[in-house]
């Protein structure tokens, strides 16, 4: 089975009572079973992991090119302004892999500062606005 890593950061631990009407009601730990239950069914195995550490989110990002894995990246709030979590994830595409930025809501609908992804320009894709679903999308791409 080829290994995909599932990587959230900041506050995505807080999952279904952070702004539900925002993010959604599925806690972290459903969120977690949707997506292995699904690239389990794609032939994939899914490592997914959740931090509110920038220097851990890198060391990650890191280990994916290391390893040769596939990675699926809900950034959260360091979509809008980290440029050490660019840089680290500019390295999955130019190894060669896929990068898929995925958020839970569109954060085009909402706040001004939101709208700017210093991610995006170095993923291989976006999918946003789908809940939970984003994350199934973005495997269906990958494998």
């Amino acid at each position: 089975m080829s290994k995909v890593l599932i990587l959230n950061g900041p506050n995505l631990g807080r999952l279904g009572s952070r702004e539900p009407e925002i993010y959604g009601s599925a806690d972290f730990a459903e969120l977690t079973s949707h997506v292995q239950a699904k690239a389990s069914a794609l032939g994939l195995t899914a490592d997914v992991r959740q931090t509110d550490s920038e220097a851990e989110l890198i060391k990650w990002l890191h280990e994916a090119v290391d390893t040769g894995s596939n990675v699926i990246l809900n950034p959260a709030a360091f979509t809008h302004y980290s440029y050490a979590t660019r840089d680290a994830a500019a390295l999955i595409t130019k190894a060669g892999l896929k990068l898929i930025e995925v958020h839970l809501s569109n954060p085009h609908s909402r706040e001004e500062f939101r709208h700017t992804s210093v991610i995006s320009g170095v993923a291989t894709g976006v999918i946003a606005g789908f809940g939970v679903g984003s994350y199934l999308a973005a495997l269906d791409l990958v494998a």
